[in-house]
This record gives structure tokens, sequence and C-alpha cells, in this order.
């Protein structure tokens, strides 16, 4: 069978040379590695053993970094156009190993950086995380996840709009941030952990900014 080829080049000749080709080989999969992918609007973006995603529609990936390390947390941006709950869905890619180091192995341990833009119109007057092991499901007291509930004073959940918070940690898991507010087209920063002792290769956390009810 004969073979058609463009014309110009034969069949044992490359555009590149071999060596240029065999850089660009190499390097493809460490590009992929820090750039976001997007289908059809929907934006995935992998930093340190874990891909974040906002396949789940409602709001928007705008960078991610980091390894979820306690010197180098994961450090999430996203923009929120209204204030219904969203849903980050959170997917371990490298191997899983509790006691691994963190960004070579899914440790179960993310230490979490979470920068959100207010593009909704409206101020916040609360913000809102829930954890799910089973999407549309909340967590429950067994399954592992949570945010560090063996800590039972934490000294690193923190927010830029927000004065306290409240670790609801049975039955369900959820961290409340309350008393400030987050005005249209300003950001807040939430800083908080979260620990998945039964390491998941997926999970997701609910994100639920609140406005005035009057």
């Amino acid at each position: 069978m004969r073979i058609l080829e463009p014309s110009g080049f034969s069949s044992t000749r490359f555009p590149f040379p071999v060596g240029r080709i065999c850089r660009m080989a190499f390097l493809a999969p460490l590009l992929l590695a820090v750039l976001p992918t997007s289908a059809s609007g929907q934006t995935v973006m992998t930093t340190g053993a874990y891909s974040f995603s906002d396949e789940l529609g409602g709001f928007h990936i705008t960078g991610a970094s980091g390894n979820g390390s306690r010197d180098d947390p994961f450090v999430i941006t996203e923009e929120l156009n209204s204030a219904t709950p969203v849903t980050l869905t959170i997917r371990a890619v490298k191997p899983i190993q509790p006691f691994g180091v963190a960004g070579k192995f899914a440790t179960g341990m993310l230490k979490m950086r979470i920068d959100v833009l207010n593009n909704g119109g409206q101020g916040w007057i609360e913000f809102q995380f829930e954890l799910q092991s089973i999407l549309g499901q909340p967590s429950t007291d067994d399954d592992g996840l949570s945010f560090d509930q063996p800590n039972k004073a934490p000294d690193y959940i923190a927010s830029s709009g927000f004065a306290d918070y409240y670790r609801e940690l049975a039955p369900y898991d959820r961290l409340l941030f309350r008393n400030g507010k987050i005005d249209p087209l300003k950001t807040a920063t939430f800083d908080f952990l979260i620990t998945d002792l039964v390491p998941k290769k997926t999970f997701w956390l609910v994100q639920e900014p609140r406005i005035p009810t009057t």
C-alpha cells in the first residue's frame, strides 16, 4: 500500500531536528501539569497532587498554586457571579499516601487559602463551606473528611472579611464565617485546613455566600 506524504518531506526526515522533538516530548507533560484545561467553559487546574475544577458550574476558577502543605498552601482564586451555592470538585491526581510528601503524593492534608471575588452584585454577610464525600450529601462524622476535626482549638482558620467562624463537626462538616461583609467587586480570603483521614480520589467543597434576608 502506498502511503501518501506531504510534498517536500521524505519518509525519513523530520521538519525539526530529532533532539528538539525529544525535548518537546519531554516538556509536554510538564506543561500540561501546570496549565489549566477547559472544556465547554469549565476549568480544571492542577497543582501539587490535586486538581481543582469548576465543572459543576455557577462560578469560575481563575488560578491555583501551592502543594497543600502548611508552608505552601493551596491558593485557589475564584469568581462568583451570584449568591447561590457552588461546588468545587477536588481530585487526587497523584498516588495516595497519607504520610507522603505534599506535592508528590495525595496525603489527605490540604491547607487551603481560597480567594473569592464577589461579582454577584450583592454584599455577602456570611460565607459557609461544606465538605461532601458523596456529591450532594453532606460529609458525615464517620467518613474521615472534616475541617481538621481532631484539632479542638485551631489557630489558622481566618478570613479577611469576617471576624469569626463556627465549625460544625457533627453530624455534618461545615465551616461558617460570620460577623463581616464582602461588598460587590471585593475579594474575600479564607484560610482553613481540610483533613481527609481516609484519603479519597474525589471529594467536593460546597461554597455558599449569604446575603441579607430583608
